[in-house]
């Protein structure tokens, strides 16, 4: 809606996970080589915790760009909190294993299938990847330990795949009450909010990335806008798309301070001080 009139060649704050926004940030490229690591050298599991909006899935989106040609098969669970049996089913299918005649499939005929596939992906010289988000969650839901014990499938004393669990910093302690999946992680890796440096740079980026030629916001905007979102890239995505929007109702200049500050009070319940 206000791409022309501020000069750009589309929204530059949505929600598409477009490898072209993504920035490069001190944390964010740290646990990008940390998860790289990981997958390249097939460990059997690893760690991405960070708190709600600060990039993860962006961040495995970039990841998945960057794998080896070996590691032809990445499944990504959104929504992972489903009994052990249905999961197992789902990621059964999602690997592309070929079901059984039942209709309905048992845990056992899930667990064979996987193995199957994992095994003989491996025998082929290739690494399966299961990413799965919300990973916190998982221990009301006795899944994790489910989710762990896939990574017991090994070929000639490597794991046949491995594990991504994603999820907000409430893992950390989940993880360290499982030594058996603890023990199991080569990879930790921690996203911090941005700086009020990195958010001045991430939001020109974004701009950039998205066709800006021109000053939309000038650096002592940026550092209210720093303030009211901490840093957080999913709310300061929504609070720049808001005000881009605002003015260009008002068909302003640029963004003012004002323009960051009302609309962050509109959204105090999702963006508070």
């Amino acid at each position: 809606m206000y791409e022309d009139y501020w000069q750009l060649d589309r929204r530059p704050f949505g929600p598409e996970n477009d490898g072209c926004f993504y920035y490069p940030s001190e944390t964010h490229q740290g646990a990008l080589l940390k998860l790289r690591y990981a997958v390249e050298n097939r460990t059997a599991a690893a760690l991405l915790a960070g708190p709600a909006g600060a990039g993860k899935t962006l961040l495995v989106g970039q990841l998945r760009r960057h794998l080896p040609e070996s590691c032809d098969r990445l499944v990504h669970l959104v929504f992972p909190q489903m009994p052990s049996c249905e999961l197992l089913a789902y990621l059964a299918d999602e690997l592309g294993t070929t079901p059984g005649p039942a209709t309905t499939a048992s845990l056992d005929q899930s667990v064979r299938r996987i193995r199957d596939f994992l095994i003989g992906n491996a025998q082929k010289g290739r690494h399966a990847v299961v990413v799965v988000d919300e990973a916190h969650l998982l221990e009301d839901c006795g899944t994790l330990e489910t989710i762990r014990l896939l990574t017991n499938f090994e070929h000639e004393g490597q794991p046949c795949m491995t594990l991504l669990l994603i999820g907000q910093p409430a893992i950390l302690p989940v993880v360290s009450r499982m030594p058996a999946l603890d023990e199991r992680l080569g990879v930790k890796a921690l996203l911090r909010p941005f700086s009020l440096e990195e958010t001045v740079s991430y939001v020109n980026h974004r701009l950039t990335a998205a066709g800006a030629t021109r000053t939309i916001y000038d650096e002592d905007v940026l550092e209210v806008l720093h303030r009211r979102t901490r840093g957080i890239a999913r709310q300061i995505n929504r609070l720049c798309d808001l005000t881009l929007l605002v003015g260009y109702a008002e068909q302003a200049d640029r963004i003012t301070a004002h323009h960051v500050e009302s609309v962050a009070e509109e959204l105090v319940t999702v963006l508070p001080e």
